[in-house]
């Protein structure tokens, strides 16, 4: 899309990632002490493994303009097709909006469309879904902002009473040069408008399944704001939320009630659909916990998750593949079918090949469900490389 996106796409690649891309990973200290403790119990009616590799890339609208036009979006799916991925997550939520036409955002935020304008007058998910399944691609619609939201939408300004905030009032999240705002997952308003807004696709919409990804949890340092802290209350005897934001009782307390939420979502997705599969693309649980509370390997073993595909944007060989070793990966793998996403750079700062192509064959390796390519765009001209890359016979 526009250059000023660039911090922005950033940003949406999770926490740490402008160190990633430098070769420089943020440790953690101590993450142990605040992560919940592995635990693992066997799921019951999981999906069956995929016959054949996935081979996934997702469509997003920043930084990118493949969504933008009719013709481009065509153009984009048949050379996917040709280049033998299989599945697409285009993005149905972000920047306040719907990329979608939405009877839901309409009555919520004043316009059933994202104002962009190669998206009016067009229902791009329709197209997807349309051309990708005469092409053999599975189609994912993808919630990529999850209850995050600019500070300065519309989305924002016509529900102020939504937005969660710090001990001290402040409700700014910065990403790059993007203020952004969050709503507050635990609200029954918030909760029922992002689940209307999946309803309405799952409902209208011949998808495959649906991906939430870490914005679907809460940055650590929010949720002190009056309805959390009075429903906290009720709770615990009277007692305040401590100051302390990283208070590993007060974290678990948080993310148990997202996942709460999740559960409500998973219902609701298969009493409308039960073949859909309700898909997640974290960054590893100790990012995604410490960071966002949202507590994935927990969703995984409560069967909330049919799908992981596991956010893993290292430059670096030996530090990626660690990741794809840690327990909960592996326990998850035992599960439901997972892949790995990886980062094929940014519009101006694509990722080697070589690269792409060591951390495709570390996954083929440990016998995982496939790849995730992050993103359209920046697979370049490299068409032969790809082609190379996913043969057309099946490699696991």
């Amino acid at each position: 899309m526009r250059r000023k996106y660039q911090a922005a796409l950033l940003a949406l690649l999770g926490l740490g990632l402008a160190f990633l891309l430098a070769g420089q990973l943020p440790l953690v200290a101590n993450w142990q002490s605040v992560v919940p403790p592995l635990t693992e119990a066997p799921l019951v009616g999981r999906p069956a493994y995929p016959v054949r590799e996935v081979r996934g890339i997702w469509l997003t609208n920043i930084d990118s303009d493949v969504l933008f036009e009719r013709q481009r979006l065509s153009r984009a799916l048949l050379r996917l097709s040709q280049l033998h991925f299989n599945a697409v997550y285009p993005t149905v939520w972000n920047w306040g909006y719907t990329l979608y036409p939405s009877m839901t955002a309409e009555k919520i935020v004043g316009r059933s469309l994202t104002p962009e304008p190669g998206l009016q007058n067009r229902d791009m998910l329709a197209e997807v879904i349309s051309q990708g399944h005469r092409l053999g691609l599975k189609v994912v619609p993808w919630f990529e902002f999850g209850f995050m939201a600019p500070a300065s939408s519309e989305l924002a300004r016509r529900h102020p009473d939504w937005i969660t905030h710090r001990r001290n009032g402040s409700q700014i999240v910065q990403q790059g040069e993007d203020k952004r705002v969050w709503l507050n997952p635990l609200q029954p308003q918030v909760q029922q408008f992002i689940l209307d807004l999946i309803v309405e696709i799952v409902a209208n919409y011949n998808i495959d399944g649906i991906q939430f990804d870490d914005h679907f949890g809460l940055p650590v340092e929010l949720g002190y704001d009056s309805f959390t802290v009075q429903l906290y209350q009720q709770e615990h005897q009277g007692r305040r939320p401590p100051n302390n934001l990283r208070d590993p009782e007060w974290m678990r307390w948080r993310a148990e009630k997202i996942t709460g939420f999740m559960k409500r979502i998973f219902q609701t997705i298969k009493a409308r659909k039960p073949n859909c599969v309700v898909a997640l693309s974290p960054n590893p649980q100790s990012s995604s916990y410490r960071h966002l509370l949202l507590d994935w390997h927990t969703w995984v073993q409560r069967g909330l998750v049919e799908e992981l595909v596991l956010q893993v944007y290292r430059q670096n060989l030996q530090k990626f593949t660690v990741e794809l070793d840690r327990p909960e990966v592996q326990a998850a793998q035992r599960h439901i079918p997972v892949s790995v996403g990886i980062l094929l750079g940014l519009k101006r700062r694509p990722v080697p090949i070589t690269q792409v192509k060591a951390q495709v064959q570390a996954v083929r390796n440990r016998k995982f469900a496939g790849v995730a390519l992050f993103y359209y765009e920046t697979l370049g001209n490299q068409d032969s490389n790809f082609q190379k890359l996913f043969p057309a016979e099946n490699p696991i």
